[in-house]
């Protein structure tokens, strides 16, 4: 606690040191549990302080809006990997974002954290050929991406989960914390419609950047070989504080027309899946939305898991898109309840 409290800057110390002791704790706790379940590799207090406290350092130095080094993020962002892709950044943000929650995760194998093996393969070979996939996720977690790393690379699929490309909202490039996370992303940054309706006077502004983002991801879908994660619902799953049960919340259909007309529009052969995700108690959101960043932080050792479904049948015009989007989310829905019932499955 003495280092961390050294770390934060005077200005700073009030507000945000009760967040980060919060953290701290919570981090240092869930390793130890991890820890105890017999996994000893980089969960010790030595190492667990160390990742912890470069995190926060990357958060301070890259995160402040007032830091020299604030990072800003374009529309669309490559993961910055390391001093082999680009001679001034000496860090491979990507596998510290990884590392820094992966020992956090009780994975237990391909069969019992990773589900629907058959269709990941299916859609790993359409990218190898050449054409594209969009994943339609629930979305639970900030740790999210770290998850599907972790998940792939439990099923042998490490490379493509490094290579994929996250839409992304304001908050995971704004939130001082995340942006070095996010750093390690290839990213399309978008604003979603509740943040764009939240100030009017941002509005136009905020809408050109997005149009200016979906014509860098109808490049990319144009390159082929391009795999995508997107959660179409804008925003996390949240718990519902009477039942303590964790729904999912609905996926949009325009954001899903969106992707199915880029798909059409690029040319390339486009598959979509559905991609359910088990992780809400991992790094669980506040119980109700927030506009601002900024927010609480929890870390839990719990098991984590994906589901990937069938490809769905990207058939019909414009009168068929809801039957389409409330297919996804059936199918979603249903994977994510298996999912939730196997990992919670004693052994």
């Amino acid at each position: 606690m003495v280092k961390l409290d050294a770390a934060v800057p005077d200005n700073l110390r009030d507000t945000m040191l009760p967040l980060l002791s919060h953290f701290a704790a919570e981090y240092m706790q869930a390793h130890q549990d991890s820890n105890e379940a017999g996994n000893k590799e980089n969960t010790d207090p030595a190492s667990t302080a160390k990742r912890f406290l470069n995190g926060i350092a990357y958060g301070l130095r890259f995160g402040m809006p007032n830091s020299p080094d604030h990072y800003t993020f374009d529309v669309s962002h490559k993961a910055l990997r390391g001093p082999e892709e680009n001679n001034e950044n000496k860090v491979d943000y990507y596998k510290f974002g990884c590392d820094f929650f992966h020992s956090c995760m009780d994975l237990t194998s391909p069969e019992k954290n990773v589900l629907g093996m058959d269709n990941l393969k299916q859609a790993m070979d359409q990218i190898a050929a050449g054409e594209n996939v969009v994943f339609f996720a629930n979305h639970q977690s900030e740790a999210d991406p770290p998850v599907v790393s972790s998940c792939l690379e439990l099923a042998g699929y490490g490379q493509q989960a490094a290579d994929m490309i996250y839409v992304a909202g304001h908050k995971v490039t704004t939130d001082p914390l995340a942006i070095p996370f996010s750093m390690g992303r290839n990213l399309i940054c978008i604003h979603s419609k509740k943040h764009i309706d939240a100030d009017p006077e941002t509005k136009p502004k905020k809408q050109r950047q997005n149009m200016k983002a979906m014509n860098s991801m109808l490049g990319s879908l144009k390159e082929g070989g391009t795999c995508i994660w997107v959660a179409p619902s804008g925003g996390r799953d949240r718990r519902d504080v009477e039942t303590g049960e964790v729904p999912l919340a609905p996926f949009d259909s325009k954001t899903i027309d969106m992707f199915r007309l880029m798909g059409n529009k690029s040319k390339v052969p486009t598959h979509y899946y559905t991609f359910a995700m088990v992780s809400y108690d991992l790094c669980p959101p506040p119980d109700h939305v927030e506009a601002g960043t900024g927010e609480t932080r929890n870390v839990r050792f719990v098991p984590v898991g994906v589901a990937i479904g069938p490809e769905l049948e990207s058939v019909g015009g414009l009168e068929k898109r809801h039957a389409f989007c409330e297919s996804a989310m059936e199918q979603c829905q249903a994977d994510y309840d298996r999912l939730l019932e196997v990992l919670n499955k004693e052994e």
